[in-house]
């Protein structure tokens, strides 16, 4: 769902209480996984950044997404996803315990040391708030 909130709060407030729940539990899967990343709302959807976007998640109609910027990491790890719906930089799945939690929280981990070790960069340094 992209939003026009300009806070994560605002974002999470304006979904029914599951999905909420849901997300509060993704965001801080990520905030603990990149501890020292800056959380901002970026494209409509809570976003982190290590001096550019490492990653986003937002709430879809049918689904949850996490959108992560390396997309090389992405690749390395997409036959551990199984199942899920991966695209070039998406990790889509429809409910929380569809996805293997242990297993994002290692690639939000990995892209944040790699980010940190000036390993990759973000595709473009687009804002739009």
């Amino acid at each position: 769902m992209q939003s026009k909130a300009t806070t994560v709060e605002q974002y999470l407030a304006e979904l029914p209480d599951a999905r909420r729940a849901t997300m509060a539990q993704l965001r801080t899967l990520i905030r603990e996984s990149a501890p020292t990343a800056t959380e901002c709302m970026r494209y409509g959807v809570p976003s982190y950044e290590l001096g550019e976007l490492l990653c986003s998640v937002a709430a879809q109609k049918q689904h949850y997404s996490l959108y992560l910027m390396d997309t090389k990491l992405l690749d390395r790890f997409r036959p551990q996803l199984g199942k899920l719906s991966v695209g070039k930089g998406c990790i889509r799945f429809r409910k929380l315990e569809d996805a293997p939690l242990p297993l994002l929280r290692q690639i939000v981990s990995e892209a944040a040391a790699r980010r940190s070790k000036g390993v990759t960069k973000a595709p473009c340094d687009e804002r739009d708030g």
